[in-house]
């Protein structure tokens, strides 16, 4: 696989690449590639990296300069450095991994967009290094480790309620379609309340456990009657009466959830963000006697050896020094302004996520009702012809024998039962 990929995009062109497979046998193989930038004849001579160029006028002539000399620029031969294929051999080798993936009979697949890209709202965990990687594999919690548990908790929180939410939207939709079918049913009736539908799923349930024995239909008969009183009040409480009032409430849950969750992942990025300031920093301060050294040295031998012989540290605290300017604008920190915003950031994020937690208990009552109605729905689409809804005459014939039937409870009965409750 690596050769395809530097033969079609890398050799193709005309460079030579050098690479080498590590594989330690600890889950992370991966290869080093090495490209020239400079173009080779057919009888591998070097050809030059860049060329002169005169500038010219709007006549097309040569631009003199007051020295005398003409205006003229450098221009690369090949543009293999350009940034532009960094985009391009990402997709290269996203296309190149999935076919062989694919070809090797496995589900997984990559990506070469980031979470944000592809639209997930997942925040990403802190690369550990090896360091507390090792820490972590003894049993002693660090920083970092701490930081990653804190955001696998937070992403799995957000997950929850996203799942949670798209289900009940999707319900609502479905079940939209499956109330017009009724409405059309009805036509000019009275459209079904959620409590009417409740009533319907505890007879259902009734019905279903009608061979039962008589102690275990009185006891799951129990059950039901709790849950489903349950589901009514909270349809009360609510003032949730029809199908849209309860899209409106899913609707209202998805809107409170939404910058609840974008706040908390911004935070969450944030933390992540000092953290590595706070590595780089470590990283900085241990390797700077070597740079500092290296950048003293003024014969070029010695340099050479002394930049070869500490080539790791060397690109470790430069790629921390890019760190710092990228996240903190300068290698200078200030931690105890760093901890103190840290600080803040881990507060608002545990109330973040305790407002969150909060909507689970209108989550779960929402599913519940969805999980009473579709039963009733799907069960009338069921028992119709074809699977279909009933004819128009048995659904408005058991209408009106339901509402017979609560009338003569309400004045007849003494006892309290499961119609005059609802």
């Amino acid at each position: 696989m690596i050769k395809e990929f530097c033969q079609e995009q890398f050799v193709s062109k005309g460079m030579i690449a050098d690479f080498a497979i590590h594989d330690k046998g600890d889950g992370n193989p991966h290869a080093h590639i090495l490209l020239t930038l400079r173009a080779m004849d057919e009888h591998g001579k070097w050809l030059p990296k860049a060329r002169k160029v005169y500038d010219l006028d709007e006549n097309g002539e040569r631009i003199r300069l007051s020295s005398g000399n003409w205006k003229c620029h450098k221009e690369n031969t090949v543009d293999w450095n350009d940034q532009k294929y960094a985009e391009i051999w990402r997709h290269s080798w996203e296309t190149i991994t999935n076919r062989y993936l694919e070809a090797a009979g496995r589900p997984e697949r990559v990506d070469l967009r980031s979470f944000e890209r592809q639209g997930i709202q997942q925040i990403p965990t802190v690369h550990l290094g090896p360091a507390a990687h090792q820490m972590e594999k003894r049993g002693v919690e660090t920083f970092l480790g701490n930081l990653n548990r804190d955001i696998r908790a937070v992403n799995s929180l957000m997950q929850s309620i996203r799942s949670a939410i798209r289900g009940l939207q999707r319900w609502i939709a479905d079940l939209n379609e499956k109330k017009q079918l009724l409405l059309d049913a009805l036509e000019k009736a009275k459209e079904p309340t959620l409590s009417d539908l409740l009533v319907d799923y505890f007879n259902l349930r009734n019905e279903q456990r009608s061979d039962w024995s008589s102690k275990a239909q009185i006891k799951c008969t129990a059950r039901d009657l709790a849950e489903v009183m349950q589901a009514v009040d909270y349809l009360k409480a609510h003032s949730l009466n029809t199908v849209e009032d309860l899209n409106a409430a899913i609707k209202d849950l998805s809107q409170t959830a939404a910058p609840l969750r974008k706040q908390l992942k911004q935070n969450e990025n944030r933390m992540r963000s000092i953290a590595q300031i706070k590595d780089a920093t470590a990283i900085h301060a241990k390797l700077k006697s070597i740079h500092d050294t290296f950048i003293k040295m003024n014969f070029k031998l010695t340099k050479d050896a002394y930049a070869a012989q500490h080539k790791e540290e060397l690109d470790t605290f430069n790629k921390a020094v890019r760190t710092l300017m990228k996240l903190n604008g300068s290698t200078a920190v200030d931690f105890s302004a760093l901890d103190a915003e840290f600080s803040a950031l881990q507060s608002s994020s545990a109330e973040l996520r305790a407002q969150l937690e909060t909507l689970q208990p209108d989550v779960s009552a929402l599913k519940n009702i969805r999980k009473y109605i579709d039963m009733v729905l799907n069960k009338q689409q069921l028992s119709a012809p074809g699977g279909k809804m009933p004819e128009k005459e048995s659904v408005l014939k058991q209408l009106e024998q339901f509402q017979q039937k609560k009338s003569h409870h309400k004045t007849t009965s003494t006892t309290p039962n499961r119609e005059e409750s609802l």
